[in-house]
């Protein structure tokens, strides 16, 4: 299923190394949870980082959670136009 979309992993990685991240929060819509299990084995095995799965409902693009675990490094927000990143 993951294969319809165009999830960056690249670029999730790149991302992750610039930073130095150990940890990331993933965000996915609905419609792709079912493969968050598979989809952070992936992240991790590329950054050697920890992921953490949001799975909470978000409610469009704008929608970013604020009950986040404390500490994390980097949050991808799959589905959205933006990575925020904690340390900027």
């Amino acid at each position: 299923m993951l294969e319809k979309y165009d999830i960056e992993l690249s670029r999730i990685a790149e991302e992750a190394k610039k930073i130095d991240a150990k940890t990331i929060v993933l965000q996915l819509p609905d419609g792709i949870k079912p493969e968050a299990v598979k989809l952070s084995k992936q992240i991790e095995k590329l950054t050697g980082c920890s992921v953490t799965v949001w799975a909470g409902s978000n409610f469009g693009a704008c929608d970013v959670p604020t009950n986040l675990p404390k500490e994390y490094d980097l949050m991808v927000a799959v589905g959205h136009a933006f990575a925020y990143n904690k340390k900027d």
